[in-house]
């Protein structure tokens, strides 16, 4: 897979194939990928997914796969027969050693596999009620090193978990960072959140980056704003 042409994948939040694939059409010259997530793919499945990839951009199908590892295994093989395929998709670290191992084995060196380590609407209190005996950056971090383990690509991160993260998992180890909010812009139900300037600082290779652009009044705009002089 080539590298992006920056380092925007722009989260694109619709069941509207229609909307989607305008919102794709204005950005490929300004992002370096589009993320398509569940309302998407969802509701209009993998014909909805081709319509937009065939506008250009690489696509990162964030499905967050997380079930025995057969279950996970044929998934994303189905993935796979995507055209074109996706360039990133991804797994919930959590899965286990043994659905980490089958996941790999199914994509193979056809697409970029990360794994998800804790969301970034998450917070210390939210991973030690569900039984954890870590917060959510130690906890992040181990499941870093234990994707990389198995061989995965890199993995979905918080800002927050940035710098501890690169300490010891440098690139090529993929650091996929959502929680990205420019100057000024609302968290909406994020928590753990920084600037793109901040995120990239700290070892970011792709910044995930939703409402802030596809809200906009000027999508391509808030893009060119971003690449610019990110905040």
């Amino acid at each position: 897979m080539m590298a992006p042409r920056n380092p925007l994948c722009v989260a694109i939040d619709t069941p509207d194939v229609a909307k989607a694939r305008a919102l794709a059409r204005m950005l490929k010259a300004h992002a370096g990928y589009l993320k398509l997530g569940l309302e998407f793919y969802y509701a209009t499945g993998a014909a909805g997914y081709e319509a937009v990839a065939a506008e250009g951009l690489p696509i990162f199908l964030d499905l967050k796969l997380h079930d025995i590892p057969n279950t996970v295994a044929q998934g994303l093989k189905s993935l796979m027969r995507l055209d074109p395929k996706p360039a990133i998709v991804n797994v919930h670290a959590q899965g286990g050693a043994a659905m980490l191992r089958a996941a790999r084995e199914a994509v193979g060196d056809q697409a970029k596999l990360i794994a998800v380590t804790i969301l970034t609407s998450l917070t210390d209190d939210d991973c030690r009620e569900t039984g954890h005996d870590l917060g959510a950056e130690a906890l992040a971090l181990r499941l870093a090193r234990f994707a990389h383990r198995e061989g995965l690509d890199g993995v979905v991160c918080s800002p927050n978990d940035l710098k501890a993260l690169r300490a010891g998992l440098p690139p090529p180890f993929l650091a996929v960072t959502p929680g990205i909010r420019p100057k000024g812009a609302d968290a909406h139900d994020q928590k753990r959140v920084a600037t793109p300037k901040a995120a990239l600082a700290a070892g970011a290779d792709i910044l995930v980056i939703g409402r802030a652009i596809t809200g906009a009044k000027d999508p391509a705009a808030a893009c060119r704003a971003i690449l610019a002089g990110p905040g």
